[in-house]
């Protein structure tokens, strides 16, 4: 006998797409990609060209940010029974291990520019950079509501965040560059966006691999549910105890849950099962309220095929 939820849509409401926020930064964040690329031109900044190609990068993260949080609303299908709920989770895995290759790009030209240092038009340099900013400061305010709501919405943000800091340094080393003349500060600014890529975007290509994976998630202890399941009456044990992550607000359980053979004829097994499924809906950092329970007796172990565990 099995137990659980019939809704397949993310535990949690807040967790929306938000297509409106990640189109408006995707607008503003292409008129700071063609406005950075005339800037680079203008002044030779090896900073600037690679922040707008950092820029470019984090447009197509976007981009695939919108199609998945489209993806995501269409319903679920006896095809897809899951609907694409996981395509924010692909599109966030996807934008992370671009934005790791990118920033691996950034830090080998940039050493390369430190020993062969040319001219920078320092001033215009400065504007361009402004520019950049100002966009990437109003895509900020854009997605801020909704950073914390989903993996597709805290890509999309990172993205953003990379890119002001990316400004933020190309000014800082224009402004250099026009005080002491030092050219090696363009190199160094480039460096610079490289570290701030990779870190944050090997953190994020973990978390989506993991759901890929399907590992159990995190703040759900597997030993800790176990513990509950056998602290419960009529229950004699546990087997096939597993848990994953579908997307963002949406964790699922399963287990094999052996009771006493008399729970199957007094009629106890309802009330067995509401308090399974309460049981890792509210006793854990992670309410699982999508779960599936086997409901046996100790004999139906004879009749199963694969170990236990």
């Amino acid at each position: 006998m099995s137990g659980h939820h019939h809704t397949h849509a993310p535990a949690d409401p807040s967790a929306k797409s938000h297509k409106g926020r990640i189109a408006i930064a995707l607008g503003i964040t292409l008129a700071v990609f063609v406005f950075q690329i005339i800037g680079s031109v203008i002044t030779g900044s090896l900073a600037l060209l690679f922040d707008s190609a950092h820029v470019l990068t984090d447009a197509g993260g976007l981009a695939m940010a919108l199609l998945a949080a489209r993806l995501v609303e269409r319903p679920a299908s006896s095809r897809r029974t899951w609907g694409f709920a996981r395509a924010e989770v692909l599109a966030a895995t996807a934008q992370a291990a671009v934005l790791l290759a990118v920033g691996l790009v950034v830090l080998v030209e940039g050493l390369q520019r430190l020993f062969e240092p040319s001219y920078i038009a320092s001033q215009e340099m400065i504007v361009f950079g402004a520019i950049g900013l100002l966009g990437n400061l109003v895509s900020m305010a854009v997605l801020l509501g909704g950073r914390h709501m989903n993996f597709n919405m805290r890509a999309a943000f990172l993205e953003v965040v990379n890119d002001a800091l990316g400004s933020v340094a190309v000014i800082a080393a224009a402004v250099i560059i026009a005080l002491t003349g030092w050219m090696q500060a363009d190199a160094l600014v480039a460096l610079l966006i490289g570290a701030l890529i990779l870190p944050r975007a090997l953190k994020l290509l973990l978390e989506t691999i993991n759901v890929l994976l399907e590992s159990t998630p995190s703040g759900l202890d597997l030993d800790k549910v176990r513990e509950h399941i056998l602290r419960l009456d009529h229950v004699q044990g546990v087997h096939d105890l597993h848990a994953s992550q579908i997307a963002t607000g949406l964790p699922i359980l399963s287990a094999h849950v052996v009771l006493d053979e008399e729970c199957f004829h007094d009629g106890h097994v309802p009330q067995i099962l509401d308090a399974l499924q309460s049981c890792v809906a509210g006793h854990f950092d992670v309410s699982v309220e999508h779960s599936t329970f086997q409901l046996e007796t100790a004999v139906h172990a004879e009749h199963e095929l694969g170990a236990h565990h």
